[in-house]
């Protein structure tokens, strides 16, 4: 459902992305994880077409972006960490818009269903500033998954939400990933990443490091036990613990 091959971002001379490769098939759900400028957000914004690769193919539910912008897109939901609201608009009226954007069928049935997931049932006539910071969260994600999107990405899903919210919304990552969804997660919250990722993408300085399931990562790292966590996985591989220095070339691949 994800396809991305040679991908590369170029900010003049500085390469935020380099020659990143990778997939997520359908009912799957990876974690994108790195270090702070290691090209997460670079990656996702090429990923939904918010900027443009200097190099590489993405394609999205059989669509290749750079060609078939509008189908590619039609296809996945974009929940950023910060939401993007409209100030004047109800939290109903940014649902409506959202599904005349994209061709909805009985929206207001639709709304319902999603207001009630992410419990914002009651809040149909408030505007956004009259909604907590989660809240608002909420409204972006039910925005991005009323259209029933195939392909989902989300960084940093979890800002904002209070316990019962993160709970709901990783069930709702669960549920959708289970009818056949590709998922796609940023998130420094490498126990989230753990709980709920089948595979894990991790990138540092723009490059791919490694990339497969924890089980197959930990293979491929004698040097740690088998009950290693994804937090040791990741400070061995970024150089950030006593065994790796910051220089040292990354281990094996897996795929």
């Amino acid at each position: 459902m994800i396809q991305v091959a040679g991908l590369t971002k170029l900010y003049g001379d500085f390469r935020a992305v380099e020659e990143l490769s990778f997939a997520v098939a359908a009912g799957e759900v990876l974690g994108l994880v790195g270090p702070n400028g290691a090209g997460k957000t670079t990656t996702l914004r090429c990923l939904v077409g918010i900027i443009r690769p200097s190099e590489g193919k993405i394609t999205i539910a059989g669509h290749d972006l750079e060609t078939e912008a509008i189908a590619a897109k039609s296809r996945l939901a974009f929940i950023p960490d910060e939401p993007r609201l409209f100030d004047y608009l109800t939290v109903m009226e940014h649902l409506r818009f959202a599904g005349r954007l994209y061709g909805v069928d009985r929206i207001d049935e639709r709304a319902a269903t999603l207001l009630d997931e992410v419990e914002l049932e009651g809040r149909e006539r408030s505007l956004p500033g009259e909604l907590s910071r989660g809240m608002k969260q909420k409204l972006a994600i039910a925005c991005g998954l009323l259209h029933d999107p195939s392909v989902i990405l989300l960084d940093e899903p979890l800002t904002g939400l209070d316990p019962v919210g993160i709970r709901r919304m990783k069930d709702a990552i669960a549920r959708r990933a289970a009818a056949g969804a590709a998922v796609l997660i940023s998130s420094h919250l490498l126990s989230l990443v753990e709980e709920i990722c089948d595979r894990v993408l991790i990138i540092r300085q723009g490059r791919k490091v490694i990339h497969g399931s924890l089980d197959e990562i930990k293979a491929s790292l004698p040097r740690l036990t088998s009950d290693a966590s994804l937090e040791d996985i990741f400070f061995a591989l970024t150089g950030d613990d006593d065994s790796t220095s910051a220089g040292s070339p990354p281990p094996a691949k897996p795929e």
